[in-house]
């Protein structure tokens, strides 16, 4: 039934928000911050009941290929499937596409993240094949995340008409994407009842996925018309290479799933967070009685007297007293104390950092 079934891993972004661990060379998904495996190595191994390591592809940079086949070494080489260099997430999806269709023409894909928390492993499965089963009518699938509060970080889906149930799950034609929104709409929405977070993973047929380019991006699409043939030859490399320049630098969102005819969405809690900050991060990690926690298991690294909802994130020794909602982050060469309501700031520094020369940190 899922023969031709393939998972298709996206891993070349980067995440500033969780400096000054998450650098060029340490990117998020190569952090072990959830659990004592990387973020890449876990949204490997969670696939793995259903996508055998032949059927799961890695989109990336050349940058990441080493490390990434050194945290999942079952994964053949020739599915990693390397951008000359970063240009957003429809021209590297388009081509992950293009190359798995040519090996398999029979191919639905599913789209997923390497940065990603998914707390509810099973739940997560059983959606992949839910969707597998309606991407075969000819479906752009997404999962739509249950919203737990009005984020102002995420964009929105609004469910249409009831489409069909594939238990337990019931399948809604998508009605609109809605980017980022203010905090008004974003609690009109929620309260609504009507909205989901987009999470960004979507299950469709590669010839579907070619024929939407087709219709809606025809630069990339062209792109591809030239590569695809060359796929699995010599002639892949340099014919990537010459492409590459001309491609659009778009995201798939804005790209093709705003614009596409047939799109569904399946509503679904899966224990889901894109761990795109440190306040994030601190919503899925085990907390003590007074709200704190750690990254480091070891309880004699840290000494925590009259603080609450801390966040600590070092190696060594760290000591609060009487502080409240902070965040403390140590990577050795860089020190974050912040305010937990400042965490999405940390982009800000980031960009500090990299106009003013301080390209050691970045």
């Amino acid at each position: 039934m899922f023969d031709h079934y393939y998972a298709l891993i996206m891993a070349g972004g980067g995440g500033t928000r969780l400096w000054p661990l998450s650098r060029k060379n340490t990117p998020k998904q190569l952090l072990p911050l959830v659990n004592e495996y990387s973020m890449f190595r876990t949204s490997v191994e969670r696939l793995a009941d259903l996508f055998p390591p032949e059927r799961i592809f890695i989109s990336t940079i050349g940058d990441y290929v080493e490390a990434f086949q050194s945290e999942a070494p079952q994964i053949p080489a020739e599915n990693f499937i390397v951008e000359p260099y970063g240009k957003n997430t429809a021209p590297a999806a388009a081509l992950a596409i293009g190359v798995i269709h040519s090996r398999d023409p029979e191919a639905t894909v599913a789209m997923t993240t390497a940065d990603h928390h998914i707390g509810k492993v099973e739940v997560f499965l059983d959606v992949l094949k839910a969707a597998h089963e309606l991407a075969q009518d000819d479906y752009v699938v997404t999962l739509g995340i249950s919203p737990t509060f009005p984020s102002t970080g995420f964009g929105y889906i609004r469910q249409g008409e009831v489409l069909r149930k594939i238990e337990p799950f019931t399948c809604h034609i998508v009605d609109k994407f809605t980017e980022k929104p203010d905090v008004v709409r974003a609690t009109q929405f929620v309260r609504s009842g009507q909205y989901t977070w987009n999470s960004g993973m979507f299950i469709w047929k590669t010839a579907l996925a070619l024929s939407e380019f087709e219709r809606q991006q025809p630069d990339i699409h062209q792109g591809l018309e030239t590569l695809i043939p060359t796929v699995d030859t010599e002639q892949f490399p340099p014919t990537l290479d010459k492409v590459w320049e001309d491609m659009p630098t778009l995201s798939i969102d804005y790209a093709i799933m705003e614009g596409a005819k047939r799109i569904a969405v399946i509503p679904v809690d899966i224990g889901w967070s894109d761990v795109g900050s440190w306040t994030s991060l601190y919503d899925v990690l085990n907390k003590d009685r007074f709200g704190n926690c750690s990254s480091n298991p070891d309880e004699s690294k840290r000494i925590i007297l009259d603080s609450r909802n801390t966040l600590i994130y070092s190696d060594r020794l760290t000591v609060t007293i009487g502080v409240d909602d902070i965040i403390i982050v140590d990577a050795g060469d860089a020190l974050l104390i912040c305010h937990k309501d400042h965490a999405q700031d940390v982009r800000d520094v980031v960009r500090y950092l990299r106009d003013n020369g301080f390209d050691d940190y970045l």
